[in-house]
């Protein structure tokens, strides 16, 4: 028990006795750390009125964050591993860009892909991914890119990465050259002007390409075509690939939706089932 110091007592006979026997009480953690005992409250001994003064500890208790606010999703995310020393894959020297599924790499990681941007764009998904340090790549369509630039620019700042995905979301299979040009170079050419970096990773919209779509895309300066090995959506992870696990090197691919906060937790949870961490895409292809 700690004392504090006595209070002073005006120096008059009949109260020295009432001086001498002077306690204080403190309660180590409680708000009243530091009162004192009034003097008419002593009793014959100073230590065993301060013992009954002093009141109890109360525990410090921790109120659980309100359901599916920012606090409760961050509180959800589970502790990873260490990302890593990001080791690049070897690109090759065609005139395309290789599409991959998957990252082609051993390393325990798998990648956060967010596309479009048009439709939804929950305000809390910038704290969350802040907050939770989600390395994201965002697969933008140009137009939805510079209507609301201001939001993805936020995600930018806190770490995520603004990647090609078209002007129009067209389906590119089966076009002229000239025309997936036009998407893929178009797009690369407003986002570099919106972000001040020019992409060079490129989805095209629904997966479908051809071989005309990574000779376009090589000319346009992305390094690699992505498609991807699972999809997020209301919270659920939907596997394209047999093992019904997230492997190494696997692109989960979600979308700007209503739900998002929701699909960003849930490949987190994913990630982490199989013993895996999230990294940054851009820091293995360059």
């Amino acid at each position: 028990m700690s004392a504090t110091p006595t209070r002073r007592i005006p120096a008059v006979v009949t109260l020295l006795a009432l001086l001498a026997l002077t306690g204080c009480a403190v309660g180590r953690g409680h708000p009243a750390h530091a009162r004192q005992v009034a003097a008419a409250e002593a009793t014959a001994s100073a230590s065993a009125s301060a013992s009954a003064a002093a009141p109890s500890a109360s525990p410090s208790v921790t109120a659980k964050p309100a359901f599916k606010s920012l606090a409760w999703y961050v509180s959800q995310v589970p502790t990873f591993p260490e990302t890593p020393v990001p080791q690049p894959v070897p690109l090759p020297t065609t005139g395309s860009a290789p599409f991959w599924h998957r990252l082609p790499t051993d390393q325990k990681v798998a990648f956060i892909t967010i596309d479009d941007g048009g439709l939804a764009r929950p305000p809390g998904v910038i704290d969350f991914i802040w907050e939770a340090r989600i390395p994201v790549t965002m697969f933008l369509n140009s137009p939805a890119a510079a209507e609301h630039t201001d939001y993805f620019r936020q995600i930018e700042a806190v770490g995520g990465v603004v990647e090609n995905h078209t002007i129009a979301h067209n389906s590119l299979a089966g076009r002229s050259y000239d025309y997936q040009r036009q998407e893929i170079c178009g797009a690369a050419d407003r986002l570099e002007g919106l972000f001040g970096k020019r992409p060079t990773l490129f989805r095209p919209p629904f997966g479908e390409h051809d071989s005309t779509t990574l000779k376009a895309a090589h000319d346009c300066g992305a390094k690699a075509v992505f498609h991807w090995t699972e999809t997020v959506h209301e919270g659920k992870v939907r596997y394209q690939t047999p093992e019904k696990v997230v492997q190494p090197g696997d692109v989960l691919l979600m979308h700007f939706r209503p739900a998002l906060m929701d699909d960003l937790l849930a490949a987190l949870k994913a990630i982490h089932r199989a013993g895996l961490t999230p990294a940054l895409l851009e820091q293995y292809v360059r």
